[in-house]
């Protein structure tokens, strides 16, 4: 017995060799996609609706066309993966159907388009300077600063002085 106690002591006075411990990645926080700064924290498809012109549905859609978990965080993800994400970030015509997209039925070129970024602001403001130029209703409106979709404007929406009308003593 005391044989043994010497056997097994024996071995258990051997060093323990440490085994090599994967260190994580360091988190990035900031991923640039788009011409976007992203928050490196948040999860990819809570990430990428920073970008103007996605939304959560979209981003799923996007995140899973690029094959990438929307549950994983952005800051981890490498940067091929990134180029996967921005990559199927302007591929969006394809992988969404038409009724998803943001600009249907374009009134220059006629197609279905989804715009992205700084597109949707510049597109926004042209689109209304169109409508003054033509000098429809709607472009009125705006030219006025007035409501545009029909909305009340007698007891709403007054800015400055008002005329005409008196507060009761």
């Amino acid at each position: 017995m005391a044989k043994k106690q010497k056997e097994n002591s024996e071995v258990n006075l051997e060093p323990v060799k440490a085994e090599a411990v994967p260190e994580e990645d360091e988190i990035k926080h900031l991923v640039r996609i788009m011409n976007t700064d992203l928050k490196g924290a948040n999860q990819v498809q809570y990430a990428l609706t920073g970008i103007d012109g996605i939304g959560l549905r979209i981003s799923k859609i996007i995140s899973k066309d690029a094959g990438i978990d929307p549950g994983a965080i952005i800051g981890y993800l490498s940067d091929e993966e990134i180029a996967k994400l921005d990559a199927a970030i302007l591929n969006i015509d394809k992988s969404v159907p038409s009724w998803m997209l943001n600009r249907q039925k374009d009134l220059t070129t006629g197609e279905d388009k989804h715009l992205l970024g700084i597109d949707i602001e510049l597109t926004f403001k042209e689109d209304i300077n169109n409508l003054k130029k033509v000098r429809a209703y709607r472009g009125l409106r705006h030219e006025r600063g007035l409501k545009v979709r029909g909305q009340r404007t007698k007891s709403t929406g007054r800015r400055g002085s008002t005329v005409g009308v008196r507060k009761k003593k």
